[in-house]
């Protein structure tokens, strides 16, 4: 694996950072209190290429691999984890489902409004009832003729409301049977799809978070992607790519946390001197910056694995895990260093704080990114 930063991967950093610093920062607290989901901000990254990375460019896409994806979820997530978040939900599950499953038509027919951000993506797996175990799922499609009629509900969906486009993992077999759920494209506007209210969150606010609803929902067959039964492995394979985006989200929220911290540290006093000069201090950043670099280079191994078509499942488990914990950890000792002022929206180390929680439960929990690693390491 080559460690060294490709150039482009650099002028793809400046970029974002630049564009964050003017685009993001002076609205994000403003976007956080109320719960805000930016959609024009949206547009503005999607003439950037940010919100089409994966997708070749005959579709419209910026055709990039995986280090330039991390390097743009991480310096975004830098800033504002909540801009983070939806850039990689948009990114890695609804249109990178489409961009792996789809076929041509389908490609041409959503992957260009996708990659411009004219359309916003979804992405539909958990219920009320069943988070981890997906499998127990009760949302139904039944076919009917060249339609499938589909009831239910799905839980805890980015973009649900401000969404144009979802994919939806239903169940067209026996409850449990891996093989009997399967996916597809729905559309807004389409009769008995709709969104619910939203989610009132702790962190990553101006993240829309929202139910889907379906009832009696009539969608065509050919917006099924793949073959009837597939997607709940379908499913399993975005998420292994899906883990990269959480561990690059959670990845720079831990590094706008040693941010902070080093800026706060040099400018405080106390008995004459920086806080940073005290060793309690300096410990504490020396432990959030060796964290970090560590859970960096598993991403780096992730996603060097991911450009070459290889299985990434256990590495993609490992960089979620391990980075995810980081990032609560780092964030948990920014609020520390700054002290009382870390308790205060005046600064942003409790923001970091409160968005880094969800990357331990997003996209499979850490417990659930432990089974998949021991699974991988007992075959």
């Amino acid at each position: 694996m080559d460690f060294a930063a490709y150039e482009n991967e650099e002028m793809i950093s400046q970029m974002v950072r630049d564009f964050a610093e003017k685009e993001i920062r002076p609205s994000m607290m403003d976007w956080d209190e109320r719960q805000f989901f930016p959609v024009d901000l949206f547009k503005k990254m999607g003439e950037l290429g940010m919100m089409g990375v994966f997708v070749p460019e005959k579709y419209g896409g910026a055709g990039l691999g995986y280090n330039e994806y991390v390097t743009i979820v991480s310096e975004v997530a830098r800033i504002c984890g909540s801009i983070g978040l939806s850039v990689a939900a948009h990114n890695s599950l609804c249109t990178n489902h489409i961009l792996q499953f789809g076929t041509e038509e389908q490609k041409q027919r959503y992957l260009p409004k996708l990659a411009t951000a004219e359309w916003i993506g979804a992405w539909g797996l958990t219920e009320t009832g069943t988070g981890s175990d997906a499998g127990g799922m009760n949302t139904t499609a039944v076919r009917d003729g060249d339609y499938w009629l589909v009831n239910g509900s799905k839980n805890f969906i980015t973009h649900a409301i401000s969404g144009d486009v979802a994919v939806v993992i239903v169940r067209t077999g026996e409850k449990g049977d891996s093989h009997g759920m399967t996916a597809f494209v729905f559309e807004k506007g389409m009769e008995g799809f709709s969104g619910g209210k939203k989610e009132d969150k702790l962190g990553m606010r101006a993240s829309e978070t929202a139910a889907l609803f379906f009832d009696n929902c009539r969608i065509p067959h050919s917006n099924m992607l793949g073959k009837e039964g597939e997607g709940f492995i379908q499913a399993m394979k975005v998420l292994d790519g899906g883990r990269i985006s959480i561990a690059a989200l959670a990845l720079g929220i831990a590094k706008g946390a040693l941010d902070c911290s080093i800026k706060y540290s040099k400018e405080r006093e106390q008995f004459g001197k920086p806080i940073s000069q005290f060793q309690a201090i300096a410990f504490k950043l020396a432990d959030m910056a060796t964290e970090i670099e560590a859970a960096e280079l598993l991403i780096m191994q992730a996603a060097d694995l991911k450009n070459r078509g290889q299985k990434v499942t256990k590495e993609s488990a490992y960089a979620k895990y391990f980075a995810s914990e980081v990032s609560v950890r780092a964030s948990t000792e920014a609020v520390q260093i700054h002290g009382g002022y870390g308790y205060t929206k005046e600064f942003p180390a409790e923001k970091f704080y409160r968005d880094s929680k969800l990357c331990t439960i997003g996209e499979g929990t850490s417990e659930i990114q432990k089974l998949v690693i021991s699974r991988e390491i007992l075959k």
